[in-house]
């Protein structure tokens, strides 16, 4: 008992300063990263899709992964040389899983880069999507039991690998397109980093909780210069597709892993697919909406609209960032809500009433702004 007492408070110190660590590394990067953008003249221009006024960089994302991966390489190896072994334990237990995920994540972070500079076709970022999650099941990370949903539980290999593809490059894209007010997305990944982190910890898989604590940190500096930094000061900044592609890789492999882990523990108290999913409900239902809506009125479902749930609440009179903190705070109250109903309501009968409600609120927002267009 004492040894796994003495375990836990390693742990919870190696979390712990990764947080901090990417907190304050961050909050050094970002303001670098801005004073660069403005004398190189690297700015987001405004235009009629977007809402935003005043030239402001979009090169955030460029301080997400240097910071979580030498923060936690760091803080890791540190252990090592004060002759914790038993990080070399953690590290062995998931090697092939965590060098494929940082490979996907690294090969997103560059095309992302590619794309805030010069622009890159969407076909391209499809392509090494797809890469993306090929690298992922080459890691064994993929989804193999739907865990009951539509009343599917083990999948063959084959489906399991497709299916772990059309859940990369989906989630993906959630995360990127919900990237629309200031705050939205980065406050949204807080929250789904948060919970993979503490669930992560109670699973004992330690590395992916410090990976969760790590990308919470970097997106938190990230998050109050985004908000709360002035245009005029040279203050705000947004992640650009280098931070919503990369971070959505991020959420997606840890998400697949969850699966994997709740799996492992038997799926005891909740459901796996509850557990890893319910996070990403807001952004992911919002993508399906907008992109049913786009084929439906024969547009391109790949090209960007103001259709998107914030577009809605910002049409009706909604400020920029009362969106933000109600969507957010509606998220949160998704997640813990499927977590605590699911104890109690089948998996499929609880996603039923998840869909229903966010049709019902699309719907209500719909025949609002319809009527305020015809009054106007």
């Amino acid at each position: 008992m004492a040894d796994f007492t003495q375990n836990t408070d390693f742990w919870i110190i190696n979390v712990s300063l990764v947080f901090v660590l990417c907190v304050f590394l961050a909050g050094i990067v970002i303001p670098q990263i801005l004073l660069i953008a403005f004398r190189r003249k690297l700015f987001d221009v405004p235009d009629e899709r977007k809402i935003h006024q005043g030239a402001v960089p979009r090169l955030g994302g460029i301080a997400f992964k240097p910071v979580i991966f030498f923060s936690v390489f760091l803080l890791l190896g540190i252990d090592m040389m004060v002759g914790h072994t038993e990080v070399l334990l953690e590290i062995g237990k998931d090697a092939q899983p965590l060098f494929f995920g940082f490979c996907s994540i690294i090969v997103l972070y560059l095309v992302g880069i590619a794309d805030d500079l010069i622009g890159v076709k969407y076909r391209a970022k499809f392509f090494v999507q797809v890469l993306c999650g090929v690298m992922l099941i080459a890691g064994g990370v993929y989804l193999d039991d739907l865990n009951g949903v539509l009343g599917v539980h083990e999948l063959p290999t084959w489906i399991g690998y497709l299916l772990t593809v059309l859940a990369t490059v989906f989630i993906i894209n959630a995360i990127n397109l919900i990237d629309g007010i200031d705050g939205l997305a980065s406050g949204l990944c807080s929250i789904a980093c948060l919970f993979y982190g503490v669930i992560f910890f109670l699973f004992e898989k330690y590395i992916y909780s410090m990976l969760a604590f790590a990308t919470l940190g970097v997106l938190m500096p990230f998050f109050y210069y985004n908000v709360f930094g002035k245009v005029e000061h040279h203050k705000k900044i947004f992640m650009g597709d280098t931070g919503s592609l990369t971070i959505g890789m991020m959420l997606c492999f840890l998400s697949i892993r969850l699966v994997q882990c709740g799996a492992d523990e038997g799926g005891k108290i909740l459901n796996p697919m509850i557990l890893a999913f319910s996070p990403l409900i807001i952004p992911c239902f919002d993508v399906v909406r907008v992109y049913l809506h786009r084929v439906r009125n024969g547009k391109n479902p790949f090209l960007p609209d103001k259709n998107h749930i914030h577009h809605k609440l910002i049409a009706i009179g909604m400020k920029q960032r009362t969106v933000m903190i109600l969507i957010i705070a509606v998220s949160l109250l998704f997640t813990l809500g499927n977590i605590l109903l699911s104890k109690y309501i089948e998996i499929n009968l609880l996603l039923v009433i998840d869909i229903a409600i966010w049709t019902l609120v699309n719907i209500g927002l719909s025949r609002r702004i319809k009527k305020l267009q015809s009054n106007a």
